[in-house]
C-alpha cells in the first residue's frame, strides 16, 4: 500500500484535532509600524502577553507611524526599544532595517508591501536583511492580507504529530498549501488555526487589524 503524502496526513489530523472548520484568516494590520514590529520582534516572544500589547500601544502613540516613512520619521527622533519597553538589540536592529529597505523600495503602504511581497525581487531583498529568514517573509505577508503559511515551530509540531517526516522548510510548507487545498481552506486561514491550536497563549499571532 502506498503512504499517503505529507499533505493528506496533515489533512487528516487537520480534521481529527481541529475539525472541518471553517477557520478564520489571520487579520494583520494596517499601521505599518505596527507590521514591521509585529515580524522584528515576534520570534521567540510570547505573542499575546508580551508583544501585542506593545503593538497596540505603539499604534496608539505613533498615529503617523501608520506609513513606513511616518515610521522611519518616528525611528529618528525616538528610542523603538524605550518605546516598546522591549530590550533585544537585534530585533531593534532588524526593525530599522527592514523600515529603510522598504522606504528604499517606495513600500510605504498595506496595499503597497502586498503587492511588493508579490515579486521575487522583493521577497529576495527582504531575505537580505538580516535575521529575516524565509519564515519572516511570509509571515509578513499574512501581516498584511497575503493568506501564507509561515512554517514554524508549532506548525512542525502539528506535522510531526500528523506522522509527516521531516521536511524542509519549503517542502513543508508546500504540504501545509497542499494540505488546504485539499480541505478547502484558505491557506493562510488554515495557518493561523494550526499555530493556535499548538500555542500554549492560545490566541493567533495575526488576528488584530488596524
Amino acid at each position: 500500500m502506498t503512504a499517503p503524502s505529507p499533505a493528506r496526513q496533515l489533512a487528516d489530523h487537520v480534521r481529527e484535532v481541529l475539525g472541518e472548520g471553517p477557520f478564520a484568516p489571520p487579520g494583520g494590520w494596517s499601521h505599518m509600524g505596527a507590521v514591521i514590529c509585529d515580524v522584528s520582534f515576534q520570534a521567540r516572544t510570547r505573542y499575546v502577553s508580551t508583544l501585542l500589547p506593545r503593538l497596540l500601544r505603539l499604534r496608539e502613540e505613533w498615529p503617523d507611524a501608520a506609513t513606513v516613512s511616518g515610521f522611519q520619521a518616528r525611528l529618528a527622533a525616538h528610542d523603538l526599544a524605550a518605546t516598546l519597553d522591549f530590550r533585544s538589540p537585534g530585533k531593534v536592529a532588524k526593525a530599522h532595517d527592514i523600515t529603510d529597505l522598504l522606504v528604499a523600495e517606495r513600500v510605504d503602504t498595506r496595499e503597497d508591501l502586498h503587492g511588493w511581497l508579490g515579486r521575487p525581487a522583493g521577497r529576495a531583498a527582504l531575505r537580505a536583511v538580516k535575521g529575516v529568514g524565509p519564515k519572516s517573509v511570509d509571515y509578513l505577508g499574512n501581516l498584511v492580507g497575503r493568506s501564507q503559511v509561515a512554517v514554524d515551530v508549532h506548525l512542525r509540531a502539528f506535522a510531526a504529530d500528523a506522522g509527516v517526516p521531516n521536511l524542509g522548510y519549503e517542502p513543508l510548507r508546500a504540504a501545509y498549501e497542499e494540505a488546504a487545498a485539499l480541505l478547502g481552506h484558505d491557506p493562510g486561514a488554515l495557518e493561523h488555526a494550526v499555530w493556535g491550536s499548538r500555542a500554549s497563549h492560545g490566541a493567533g499571532r495575526t488576528g488584530i487589524t488596524g
